[in-house]
């Protein structure tokens, strides 16, 4: 992994009765192609989880139940490498592969990335999550740096000394 000198952009969220409009699951893009680099949308997630080794969840205030935490579909990150397998190193763009994970995990069990202020979760790259409605009393702050991976994951290796993200994506291909 390469180191971080940044966290990235924090997204607040303050208290509202509405539906914030954002709160759709997904998994963080991390590249895009030669040409398409100008709209987040058109960026992608390939198999090998090209760029980002993992998704980072940092908390910068305490969250509850209610104060709008992360939302988080529990073993997605298997069904979502036998999504991108076929893609092969192009991978999926965001919102293709937002709506073929959002279908894929929908019956799985849900967590929530709750915890005092200081909290990071390290979670894999193709975790399924989604933001929510602020129901509690204060503003949620957050970052949600990527940790950028020094070369795309191997799914095959002749020592078989696998990562823990590799292995993850190896399991999810073979169920």
């Amino acid at each position: 992994w390469e180191p971080r000198t940044s966290l990235g952009t924090f997204p607040v969220r303050f208290p509202h009765e509405d539906d914030p409009g954002d709160a759709g699951w997904h998994v963080d893009a991390s590249f895009a192609l030669a040409g398409e680099e100008g709209s987040f949308l058109n960026w992608r997630v390939n198999v090998q989880s090209k760029r980002r080794a993992l998704l980072m969840l940092f908390l910068f205030s305490d969250v509850g139940e209610r104060d709008a935490p992360t939302r988080i579909r529990v073993g997605s990150h298997r069904r979502v490498a036998r999504l991108l397998e076929p893609a092969g190193e192009a991978g999926l763009r965001f919102m293709e592969l937002a709506e073929a994970a959002e279908a894929a995990t929908r019956e799985l069990p849900e967590a929530l990335a709750t915890g005092r202020a200081g909290t990071v979760y390290l979670c894999h790259p193709f975790l399924v999550h989604a933001a929510q409605r602020h129901g509690g009393k204060g503003p949620r702050m957050m970052a949600q740096p990527p940790l950028y991976a020094c070369a795309p994951l191997e799914l095959e290796r002749e020592d078989g000394a696998y990562s823990a993200v590799e292995e993850a994506v190896r399991v999810g291909l073979r169920e």
